[in-house]
Order: structure tokens, then sequence, then C-alpha cells
């Protein structure tokens, strides 16, 4: 049925509806990547503002207890006690102020290093310390305070409680890292140091403590208050804090999914490499134990320089790709109302050019009729009365030239006498040439003729073989005679396939389906019952102009033959996709039989060339294959190696047409 014509009107309108959605949606696309990069990048400075207000929190922590270990170093209580070796004074007053304090660890060293005092475990003292960085500043005259990673023989040391405290078994983090180990038993600890001086200011000890973070939620906490607030959205908390022993969390207020601290969880790979592999800060998007957050990091550092462990704040990334979508949203509604308004001016703007135009056409086809008096009013001065003036101009000329034409007419039939002449000459050519081709069809007649009297022979050596009794001795011979005549009638009907194939009937094609089909015609022969099929189909394939039938027959051949190389017991994997540029269709057959050598694929397309045994195949079904799919405007490849199977690519064109050759 053949469609109707646009009218202009429409055609203007569509014209102009094609700028108006294409420029629409270019803006839209740029606009709504320029608003989700503007506030990726606000909630970015925002969350790198605090961190800063996080180290804030942690290194205000660390002077605090730096500030209590040199306020008690330098008491007389403490001076006095020491140099009258008071043990009870020392221990009743080093455990008052590590308690009023809060501390996890308070000891006294002497000038030498050696455990003098421990607040919470009396009992061990005596063993150097001197080794430690902290406490060997100390011993040179320096104050110092820093993050320290504690192991757990230390921590025994001071209290079991401290020990069970920094143990953590890993707990199973998406995104995470790999790490040989599933457990942590060193702590990390906030701790200061300062030397203790007498009159004459000569060290006679040193004075360290600290706080264990391990499961401390002092720090974090204090980092939400400030900065989060109890803001939530959809009821989840907005803002988090962590303190990360490695890539450990330690000290966190990100809940898991049983709305518990995530004690145990580790930061994710990407984060682990830039942190604390190579030591830079990260403040991008970050997976947090179980969702998309707007993070920043920067590792913590002891005081060798050495990267211990991780800071972190970090904000839920919902709430900004909300407010992107909605804004996003805001804009692709007021885009739709502009066109569609856009659309209704123009309904009614394009009248005062559409309505010239009509009455342009209408006086056209009074011309057409042969009135070529018909003139059209011109109404104005602008491109339409222009192109009016030149149409009464143009109906004048054709007047004239109908004229010359009624002469040019007489002398057309000479020239047409001459032209039937020459015509007549290429007719007796082209006679000719069709004898000469009728010769080339000979080969094709001489196997018809052979396949008549085979047809004979194998009816009568039939019947023969039906009356004759199995016991005789020539039942065998006559047996062999049926299955040589059988074989010769195939080569002969492959012959005539071969020299003379049908035309193709070119109809819309599911490639799909014309798969399914083939299989159905095969699989319920014997040689398929262990043999398994893997389809892996692309299902928005665009169907085809081809002869379904003839590629049945090329999609059948090739699945016989990857069953008979398989010897009936394997995969067959059959597959459908578009290349890369989308202009063809691919479909692939892969087997996993013994594969096929370099030099039978050279010529396994080559007619009567086959490498079953004798008797099993005529060597003409991929020559066949191989026409039937050049008639398609197709290719036929084979890839394959010596033991790993082999794969048929068929490739057939979206847009090509059947073509003869």
């Amino acid at each position: 049925m053949k469609l109707q014509a646009l009218s202009l009107r429409t055609k203007i309108i569509l014209s102009f509806l094609v700028v108006i959605v294409v420029g629409g949606s270019l803006t839209l696309f740029f606009g709504s990547r320029l608003v989700k990069g503007t506030i990726i990048s606000q909630a970015q400075a925002k969350v790198r503002h605090d961190l800063a207000a996080a180290w804030m929190v942690f290194n205000e922590k660390l002077n605090d207890i730096k500030e209590i270990i040199c306020f008690t170093g330098s008491s007389e209580t403490l001076r006095d006690a020491i140099e009258n070796e008071n043990r009870e004074a020392l221990c009743k007053y080093l455990c008052r102020i590590r308690e009023e304090n809060q501390l996890d660890m308070l000891t006294l060293t002497d000038d030498e290093g050696k455990v003098v005092l421990r607040t919470r475990n009396l009992d061990v003292f005596g063993d150097s310390q001197a080794h430690d960085r902290i406490v060997s500043q100390a011993l040179q005259g320096g104050i110092c305070s820093y993050p320290q990673i504690v192991p757990r023989s230390e921590l025994l040391k001071e209290s079991e409680t401290l020990a069970e405290r920094a143990y953590m078994e890993f707990v199973e983090t998406p995104k995470a890292a790999p790490r040989p180990e599933n457990k942590e038993d060193k702590g990390m600890m906030l701790k200061a140091a300062c030397p203790v001086l007498d009159e004459s200011n000569q060290i006679i000890g040193v004075l360290y403590g600290g706080i264990l973070i391990n499961r401390n939620y002092e720090i974090v906490d204090r980092v939400k208050e400030i900065v989060y607030k109890e803001d939530k959205y959809k009821g989840r908390e907005i803002g988090t804090a962590t303190i990360f022993q490695q890539d450990l969390r330690i000290s966190t207020n990100v809940k898991n999914e049983r709305g518990k601290r995530a004690i145990g969880t580790r930061v994710s790979k990407e984060v682990n490499q830039a942190v604390l592999v190579e030591g830079k800060p990260w403040i991008d998007r970050a997976f947090v134990v179980n969702d998309w957050y707007i993070t920043a990091y920067e590792p913590i550092r002891s005081i060798s320089g050495e990267t211990i462990g991780i800071l972190y704040v970090g904000m839920l990334e919902r709430p900004y790709i909300d407010i992107t979508n909605r804004v996003i949203l805001t804009f692709a509604f007021l885009a739709v109302f502009l066109v569609i308004l856009l659309l209704v001016i123009l309904y009614f703007s394009t009248t005062r050019i559409i309505n010239p135009l009509h009455h342009m056409a209408l006086a056209t086809q009074q011309i057409a009729k042969g009135d070529l008096t018909h003139k059209v009013e011109v109404q104005s001065q602008d491109e339409i009365g222009i192109l009016a003036d030149s149409f009464n101009r143009m109906t004048a000329d054709l007047e004239a030239a109908n004229a010359k034409l009624i002469d040019w007419g007489k002398t057309l039939e000479k020239k047409v006498e001459e032209r039937t002449r020459e015509l007549r000459e290429a007719q007796a050519f082209l006679l000719q040439s069709e004898k000469l081709a009728s010769l080339g069809k000979l080969a094709a007649g001489v196997a018809h003729e052979i396949n008549n009297p085979l047809g004979g022979i194998l009816i009568y050596s039939h019947l023969l073989l039906e009356d004759m009794d199995r016991e005789s001795p020539y039942y065998e011979n006559l047996e062999k005679i049926v299955k040589e005549t059988t074989r010769c009638k195939d080569i002969v009907r492959g012959l005539l396939e071969f020299a003379r194939p049908k035309e193709p009937e070119a109809a819309s094609t599911d490639i799909n389906e014309l798969l399914d089909k083939s299989l159905s015609l095969v699989g319920s022969q014997s040689l398929f019952q262990n043999i398994r099929v893997n389809k892996q189909y692309r299902h928005d394939l665009p169907r085809i102009v081809a002869d379904s039938a003839q590629l049945q027959q090329v999609f059948t051949n090739i699945i016989l033959n990857a069953a008979d190389a398989m010897q009936g017991n394997g995969t067959l994997t059959l597959r459908s996709l578009l290349d890369t540029d989308g202009k063809n269709i691919v479909i692939e057959f892969s087997d996993n039989g013994p594969g096929i050598s370099e030099d039978n694929i050279k010529k396994i397309f080559d007619p009567f060339f086959t490498t079953k045994e004798v008797g099993h195949g005529t060597g003409l079904g991929l020559s066949i294959s191989y026409s039937i799919i050049r008639k398609h405007q197709g290719t036929i490849e084979v890839r394959s190696k010596p033991g790993e199977g082999a794969t048929f690519a068929v490739k057939l064109p979206v847009s090509g047409a059947i073509q003869d050759e």
C-alpha cells in the first residue's frame, strides 16, 4: 500500500521539531553533566573541609594527652616520689592521674628507659622501652606525641583488657583488597611522652601514656557531632567518620546492615592503593561497607613517617544524586513544555507560507491538464512573490516550447528508426551469447542424464536385495552395489545443486528462529543424544532479507558436520550477534571436537573435498553452503586448531540484497 505523502506544513514542523529536539537533547545532556559535576564538586569541597575538621578533633585529642603527660611529668609530687624511691606514693599518684584523665596507659621509666611502674599492671616492670621511638626521644630531652601501632606483647604488659580491645577478626567487606591474614591483634594508640627532670634539670625518668583507639569511639563521634550533627536522609545518617588501622576499621560510626558499628570491616581496594600504598589523599566517591559515599581519606603517619592508618570522613552520595536528578527532571519538563509551545506557534506562523504555495500547486494542476494560459496572482514581493512571477514566466516559456516539441517530434521519428536498427543488431549479438551460455549448462545436463539410469540401478538392486537370501554369497556384494549406487546418486544430486543452484526466494527472515528450526530438524537423530546445545542468541537482532530455506540448508549442514566431528558426544555452541559496526549479523557454530588441521582448512570449501571415510559424504555440502552464502552477499569462515574444536562463522549483511552470480 502506497503511503500518503506528507504535507509541506508537516514537513516544516517536523524539520523544526528535529532541530529543537536535537538541540534540546544536547543542551539537556551537557547541562545535566554540568549540574552533576557542579553539585558533586561542591560536595567534595565540603567533605574536604570536613576532613580538616576531623584532623582538628584528632590532633586536639593528641595534644590533650600530651598536655596531661607534660603536666604530670613536671609535678613536684612525681619528682619527689622518684627521688625518694617511694613506689607506693608513685603508684597512688599516677593511678589517680590515669583514672581522672581516662587514659588507657600511664607508665614511668627510669633514666635508661627501664619500666619502673605500670599503673594498669603493677606486677610487670623492669623491661626496657628505650627502643620505642617516642620514649627514646623523651630520653633525649624531647617532648613528643604521635599515633603508634603497639604490638600485642606490649599491650599484654599494660593490661589484658587492652589486648582484648585491640584484637579484631576481619569482617568480609565488598570491594576490599585481599589480605592473607584474617585477624588483627595489634592496636593503634595516641601516645605522648616527656622527660622527668630533677631540680638540676637532669633526666631521672620518662613518663609516657596514651589512649587505645581500637573500639574507642570518642574521636569519631565527636567529629560527627561537630560536622554532621544528627542530620539524616531517608532514615540514614548522612555523615560518618572512621579511624583505620592500616585498612581495618577500628573506630567508626559507619553502620552495617544490622545497624551496628562496622568494626572489623575494611576499606575499598582503590582507597587502599591510593592512601596506604601511594600515601596520597583520596577525595572522591567510594564504596563504604554497603553504600556509596562522597569521601575524604588521608593517611595517619607515625613518628617515623610511616603510614599506619587512615582518617576518613564521608557523606552519603544518594542525597546529592537525588538533587541532581530533580534538577535534571525539572529542566526536562521545562524543555518539553517549550517544545510544545514552539510547535503551536510554528503551526500558526506557517500559514502565511503555506497558503500562497497551495494556490501555486492548484495552478500547476491546471497547467498539467494542458491549460498553459493559466497565471498565478502575485500578492507579495518576497521570495514567494518572486517564485510566482517566475512560475508565470515559466508557463509562457512552456507554451513556446510546446510548439518546438511538435517540430522535434517529426525529427525524432527518423532517429527512432535508426535506433531500431541498432537494437536489432544488439539482439542478434545477445542470441549468440545465449547459445554460448547454453554450452556451459552441458555439464549439468550430463549429470542429470546420469541420474536417471542411476535411479533404475538403485531400484532394481534394491528389489534383488530384498528377494535374495541373506546367507547367499552374493548378498554382501549386492548390498555394496546398493550402497555405492546410493552414494553415486547423492554425488550427482550435489553436483546438480552446485552447477545449477536454485535461485533464492527473498523474504524477511529471523536468524534466531531459523537456527531453532535447523536444530529441530536434526535434534531427534541418535547422533545428537549425547550432544549438549548451548544457545547464546542476541534477541534484538534485526530481520534480514534472505532465502530462509537455503540458509536453513547451510545451518543444518554445518550442525551435522559438527556432530560428526564430535562423534555424537560434546558441546555445540550456537551464537548470534551483531558485528562491531552493526552492519552484519554473525552466526557462529562452535564444537569441542578434534579440530581441523591448517592444510584441510585451506581446502575445506573445495568441491568433493571431505575428511570423512569413503562412502560417508560427497564433499559438496560446504561448497554448496559457500555458494549460497556468497549469493546472500555474505561470507563463511573457519577458525580451528587441532585438539581445540572448530568454529564456523557465517556473516550476513543486515541491509544487503540477494544478488545473482
